[in-house]
């Protein structure tokens, strides 16, 4: 049974095609023929924006001790960690292929030990006025951030677990704020 649905499109409950750039709620990196695409965003205003992400790196309670006491054989691994973060948010756009090249305006990486969970969690906040944000940014620094604990720890530790990278919050743009529940 074929009902009529919109402007004359034909649809039925089998065949539902998926939502492309021109309808509310598409994906906007797609285009009409579901190939995907670098978003124009050429005619957006320039607006500052923010982002947040956090992720944290699991391990055992002694690589986490060492750590604290910076003690790894590799050196400062907070240090280290810090400085990949920060370049993976600068270089985001070459290894994420949608992602826009953009000036960034600041870039804080900070870092907090969890004793009983045996973790360290980072958080990353990227800052930038253009025409679209920095999630990405923000994201990438965290793994990156999360990537360089394991190799500078895995002599120590090789069971560490990275997990968690998620956005918590941004602001800025067309779509408004967000923010993650239960999260500040």
């Amino acid at each position: 049974m074929q009902k009529m649905r919109g402007k004359g499109r034909k649809s039925d409950a089998r065949s539902r095609a998926p939502a492309f750039p021109g309808s509310r709620g598409g994906l906007t990196h797609v285009d009409s023929g579901g190939k995907a695409q670098m978003v124009d965003v050429s005619a957006k205003p320039s607006t500052v924006r923010e982002a947040v992400a956090r992720g944290e790196v699991r391990m055992r309670p002694k690589t986490l001790e060492l750590i604290r006491k910076n003690q790894m054989a590799k050196g400062h691994v907070l240090a280290v960690a810090q400085v990949a973060g920060v370049l993976a948010a600068k270089r985001a756009d070459e290894f994420i292929p949608l992602a826009h090249p953009l000036p960034l305006s600041g870039i804080d990486i900070t870092f907090s030990t969890n004793g009983r969970a045996s973790a360290i969690g980072i958080e990353a906040r990227v800052r930038t006025a253009a025409q679209t944000g920095v999630e990405m940014e923000a994201l990438a620094a965290v793994a990156a951030a999360a990537l360089a604990i394991y190799d500078m720890c895995k002599a120590a530790d090789r069971e560490m677990i990275i997990g968690r990278i998620r956005l918590v919050r941004k602001s800025g743009g067309r779509r408004g704020d967000y923010r993650r529940k239960g999260e500040g």
